[in-house]
């Protein structure tokens, strides 16, 4: 029979399982982090607990205590889902369509409302990011970056001039994402240098935030991990209190694992979720350049698989592919459930299950939108431990051949 309990409830009892828990050991976990003077019965919180597995009721008293005990954030593990649908806002908010915007660019003044117009068509394009084709995202990501440009030369004043160079800063650093991810590095990173400018010029810290993000991300994929950390330190340096800075945690954290140091890695994890506990949920978790707390889960995932914890990184995976894919099936973050079917492709390699592991594989290669250089740096993970486990087995052969194609098409 299916599972019918909330997604909350399923998630309590197989964090517990992966880590060999009871639920009496859960529940003592729990009152660790709890106020030192809260008056809790021990065998009353664990009947609590067990009604909560169960689905019976909600814990609304205790949502970020158990999120801490898992180490994860409240929105990661008791999320608020919703999703908007751009094009309809920007009619909503602004009465316009998009032949309605670009006539009035056409025009020699700029209103407000054609600047919430294009405000909100950013938006829009950030939130398809994640599905959108990457030849279909880059032709309109760079048609309206160009036509944000050309506002600059008409008459605006000056805040409104600052909000052009704002919004030709968070276009630039879509274009940039798309460019990498379609294997044009050096096009993406002249891309990533002129979003950096024009944040800095319009005063926006997260978007210079989002520009040394992604020069971490690059160097991530290039294996340069003392680069990743000189990258994240310098976006933290101008956006620590914004959404970014999350990921800036997380780039450390998986640049950490790499180099095989256990300590700093939970140290930048707990300093991510720290944050993500502070900030307000997001308004928009579709946007690319909106920190959602679901993706805390997907960077422990990945720095979990590194450091050698299977059940806890395969946790975490499956988490990954169910939040990441509405009740009808579809799949609204491809790219995330790609790589964590390539963790748990890993796992099930390193249980010497290799049927398991060449499936996970394969159908994390087959996405249609997905991002080459992330995805052949995750996978070569799969490729090893194909390589150590199974040796010169013939089809642990040839999905490495595979992988090899894979990292050459970059």
């Amino acid at each position: 029979m299916p599972d019918v309990r909330p997604s909350w409830a399923q998630r309590m009892a197989e964090e517990r399982v992966a880590r060999e828990w009871s639920q009496l050991d859960a529940v003592r976990v729990l009152i660790a982090h709890l106020p030192p003077d809260a008056e809790i019965v021990e065998q009353d919180l664990l009947r609590q607990w067990k009604r909560w597995e169960a689905g019976e009721v909600e814990p609304k008293k205790y949502k970020t205590q158990i999120a801490k005990t898992f180490g994860t954030t409240t929105g990661a593990f008791f999320p608020e889902r919703g999703r908007r649908d751009g094009r309809a806002e920007i009619l909503k908010v602004s009465g316009m369509d998009t032949v309605d915007i670009i006539a009035r660019l056409r025009q020699s003044d700029v209103d407000q409302a054609t600047l919430d117009a294009l405000r909100i068509t950013a938006d829009r394009l950030a939130c398809e990011y994640a599905y959108m084709p990457a030849d279909q995202l880059l032709i309109e990501g760079k048609a309206w970056l160009a036509r944000v440009v050309g506002l600059q030369h008409q008459r605006v004043s000056l805040s409104q001039h600052r909000e052009l160079i704002a919004l030709a800063g968070q276009l630039s650093l879509l274009v940039g994402c798309v460019e990498y991810d379609s294997g044009r590095p050096r096009d993406a990173e002249a891309t990533r240098q002129a979003a950096l400018l024009l944040g800095a010029e319009a005063g926006e810290a997260a978007v210079q935030g989002w520009a040394h993000e992604m020069r971490a991300w690059f160097a991530l994929t290039r294996g340069d991990y003392r680069g990743v950390i000189a990258a994240a330190e310098a976006g933290l340096a101008v956006a620590s209190n914004e959404s970014v800075a999350a990921q800036l945690y997380a780039q450390k954290a998986k640049a950490w694992a790499r180099l095989g140091d256990r300590q700093q890695t939970e140290v930048a994890l707990d300093q991510g979720r720290l944050l993500l506990e502070r900030l307000p949920y997001p308004e928009n978790i579709d946007n690319h350049f909106v920190v959602d707390p679901a993706k805390f889960d997907f960077y422990r995932m990945d720095a979990y698989r590194k450091v050698g914890e299977d059940r806890l990184a395969e946790q975490l995976a499956n988490e990954v592919v169910r939040a990441g894919t509405d009740f009808d099936g579809t799949e609204r973050a491809p790219m995330r459930i790609a790589e964590a079917r390539v963790t748990l492709g890993v796992v099930a390699a390193r249980q010497g299950d290799l049927d398991t592991a060449l499936t996970y594989g394969e159908r994390a290669l087959q996405g249609d939108r997905r991002s080459l250089p992330s995805l052949a740096m995750v996978a070569s993970d799969l490729g090893q431990a194909l390589q150590s486990r199974f040796g010169q087995t013939g089809e642990a052969v040839e999905f490495v051949r595979h992988l090899k194609e894979l990292r050459g098409g970059q």
